[in-house]
C-alpha cells in the first residue's frame, strides 16, 4: 500500500509545477552558493593579504578543479550505491570541515590539499543535484527549471561577494560564516520527505567522436574552462595588487558575476536566430577589444572600469553555453548525457591551468597580465573560430535545437548541460556525422 500511495506521489508530482517539488533542492542550493562564492573569493584576497607568491596562489586555486575533476568521477558511483540525499549531506558535511581547515592552517600546502577536497566535494554535489533535476523536468517545463536553477545559482554567487564586508578577511570570521552556510544547505535537503530520483545510465560517447562532430566546440569549451577559472580565481588576486580594497574586491567580482546573469538570455537568443558560431566569434572579438581597451587606456574612473569589466564577463561567459549548444545541433539526443559529461571534464582539465597560468604571467608582467590573459585567449578562440566557419559549413536552421543555456560557474564547478539530453526527449538524430562534408585539409 505504500509502495502504490509512493508511485502515485510521484506521478502526481511529474505534473505538478516543478517549482513545487523541486524548491528544497532549489533553495538548498542558493544557499550553498552563499558560501561557495564567499568561500573562493576570500580564499584569492586573503593569500594575496597573506603574501603569498602569486604563482603559488595560481596554483592553491588550480587544486579545486583538480578535485572538481575527480569528484563527477566518484559522485555517480556513490549516487548508485547509496542515493542522492546521503551523498549531498556527506559531502556538504566534509566541504563545511574544508572551510575551518582553511582558517587553521593558513598555508599553501595545506590550502592547496583542502582546495582539492573542496573541488570533489562541490562537484559531487553538483551532480546530485543536476540528477535530481534531470528526475524532475520534462520536455515541457525543462527549459523554466533550467533558467530558474541558473538563476539561483548566479544570485547566490554574486550575493556571496558581499559578504566579504560582514568582516576582516584576514580574520576567522569569514570562514566559519562558509561553514555555518554549507551545513546551513543541508537542511532542506535532507529535511525534504519527497522522493529521490534514480540516477540514469547515459550512451557512451568517446573524446575524438566530440571533436569530429564539431572540433570548435571542443575547443571553446576548453578556453572557455581557462577564461572562467581565471575570472574567478584570480579575479580577486587581481583586483587587490591593483589596489583595491575588501569593498573594491567585492563590487569587481560582484559586477563579473551578475553580468553574465544579463547576457546569457539575449545572447543565447541570438544564436538561436543565427550561425552559434558567428555568435561566439562576436562575443570574443566584443572580450577582446574590451580587455584591450583596459590595457591600452589604464587608468580608468572606477564607474568605467566597473563597467569594461562586466562587459568583459558577460560576454567571455557566454561561451561555454554557445559551445554546448552548437554542438548538441549535431547529436542525436541519446548522446547528449554522455556527451555533456565529457564536455564538463574537457573543461575542469581546462580550467585546472588557468589560474597558474595566469598566476604565473602576473608575477612577471604585474596585475595588467590578468585582462591581458584572458584577452589572449578570447583572441585565440575568435581566430580559431573564423578558421572552422571556413572549413564547415553551418548547421542548417531546420536541425538547430534551442539554446542551452548552461553557463559553467567556475567557481562552483556547474554544467547543468546533462538536463539537455534526459531520456524523454525525442530520438531523432539532429545533425548525424556522416553528414558532415569538411573541406580539404590544408597541406
Amino acid at each position: 500500500m505504500i509502495a502504490f500511495l509512493r508511485e502515485i506521489y510521484k506521478a502526481v508530482g511529474r505534473r505538478m509545477n516543478p517549482l513545487l517539488t523541486t524548491w528544497p533542492l532549489l533553495l538548498g542550493m542558493g544557499i550553498l552558493m552563499l558560501g561557495a562564492g564567499l568561500l573562493s573569493t576570500l580564499l584569492g584576497l586573503r593569500a594575496t593579504l597573506e603574501g603569498f607568491p602569486t604563482p603559488i596562489t595560481g596554483l592553491v586555486m588550480s587544486g579545486y578543479y583538480v578535485g572538481y575533476l575527480a569528484g563527477t568521477l566518484l559522485a555517480p558511483r556513490g549516487l548508485r550505491q547509496v542515493g542522492h540525499v546521503r551523498v549531498f549531506a556527506a559531502l556538504a558535511a566534509l566541504a563545511s570541515v574544508a572551510a575551518l581547515a582553511f582558517a587553521s592552517w593558513v598555508h599553501p600546502l595545506p590550502w592547496a590539499f583542502v582546495r582539492f577536497l573542496t573541488g570533489v566535494c562541490f562537484a559531487g554535489i553538483y551532480v546530485v543535484a543536476e540528477s535530481w533535476l534531470n528526475h524532475r523536468a520534462s520536455r515541457s517545463n525543462r527549459g523554466r527549471l533550467l533558467a530558474v536553477y541558473m538563476l539561483v545559482l548566479y544570485v547566490g554567487l554574486g550575493a556571496a561577494q558581499f559578504l566579504l564586508l560582514v568582516s576582516s578577511p584576514q580574520s576567522e570570521t569569514p570562514f566559519m560564516l562558509v561553514s555555518a552556510l554549507i551545513s546551513l544547505a543541508m537542511v532542506p535537503i535532507v529535511a525534504s520527505a519527497q522522493p529521490t530520483p534514480e540516477p540514469a545510465a547515459p550512451r557512451h560517447v568517446q573524446y575524438r567522436e566530440l571533436y569530429q562532430y564539431s572540433p570548435l566546440a571542443v575547443v571553446a569549451v576548453a578556453i572557455s574552462g581557462m577564461i572562467s577559472s581565471i575570472i574567478f580565481s584570480m579575479g580577486p588576486v587581481y583586483s587587490r595588487l591593483s589596489g583595491a580594497g575588501t569593498r573594491g574586491v567585492a563590487e569587481f567580482m560582484a559586477v563579473s558575476i551578475f553580468a553574465a546573469v544579463l547576457t546569457q538570455y539575449p545572447v543565447g537568443r541570438l544564436s538561436d536566430r543565427m550561425d552559434r558560431r558567428t555568435v561566439i566569434a562576436g562575443a570574443c572579438m566584443v572580450a577582446t577589444l574590451v580587455a584591450l581597451t583596459i590595457e591600452v587606456f589604464a587608468p580608468h574612473p572606477r564607474w568605467l572600469f566597473l563597467l569594461l569589466a562586466g562587459l568583459f564577463s558577460g560576454s567571455a561567459l557566454t561561451l561555454y553555453s554557445l559551445a554546448v549548444s552548437h554542438i548538441n545541433d549535431k547529436l542525436e539526443a541519446s548522446q547528449m548525457v554522455a556527451a555533456s559529461s565529457r564536455l564538463l571534464l574537457i573543461n575542469g582539465m581546462a580550467a585546472a591551468t588557468g589560474p597558474t597560468i595566469a598566476g604565473s604571467l602576473m608575477a612577471v608582467f604585474g596585475p595588467r597580465a590578468y585582462f591581458g590573459t584572458l584577452g589572449t585567449l578570447t583572441a585565440t578562440l575568435a581566430l580559431y573560430d573564423l578558421w572552422r566557419k571556413i572549413r564547415r559549413s553551418p548547421v542548417p536552421a531546420s536541425l538547430k535545437g534551442p539554446f542551452i543555456n548552461s553557463q559553467q560557474i567556475a567557481i562552483a564547478g556547474v554544467d547543468p548541460a546533462p538536463l539537455a539530453g534526459v531520456e524523454d526527449l525525442d530520438p531523432v538524430p539532429r545533425y548525424p556525422l556522416k553528414t558532415v562534408k569538411e573541406a580539404p585539409s590544408s597541406p
